[in-house]
């Protein structure tokens, strides 16, 4: 996940426990530490503690790069392109939309704003993406 609001990575945790989904969440809270992660590049190098992500959630409006840029870096990249990309973002905007599903994103959700709403989301994403979906290795 890479999301610069603390809060919202908080609550996505707990609501991953909550669900009852198994998969462990990794946090970065922007754009650079996210390609970081992906590239396994400085504190980020060791595999066991940043294992290759089957799922990425991203938010758009993030510090130094944003998960446009990210977004885009990501799907340039012939090793990293068929990972799935989420984007949970609280925006709303037409633009932002067309945009993500431009630049590669495999689905646009804005986070709800309960904690009950979150935890249907992220129920909802683990089932549909770690259970019905297949994904390359």
């Amino acid at each position: 996940m890479a999301d610069d609001d603390e809060d919202d990575c908080l609550l996505a945790q707990e609501a991953l426990t909550e669900s009852c989904l198994a998969n462990n969440l990794y946090i970065v809270c922007d754009g650079e530490q996210l390609m970081d992660y992906l590239y396994r590049r400085g504190k980020y190098s060791d595999i066991d503690l940043s294992p290759r992500p089957g799922l990425i959630l991203l938010d758009l409006n993030m510090p130094k790069k944003d998960g446009r840029e990210a977004l885009k870096q990501i799907k340039a990249d012939a090793n990293l392109r068929r990972i799935p990309i989420v984007i949970l973002t609280t925006s709303k905007a037409d633009e932002d939309i067309y945009r993500s599903y431009d630049l590669g994103a495999n689905s646009f959700i804005t986070k709800p704003v309960t904690f009950s709403g979150l935890v249907e989301v992220m129920k909802t994403i683990g089932k549909y993406w770690f259970e019905i979906v297949e994904l390359p290795l």
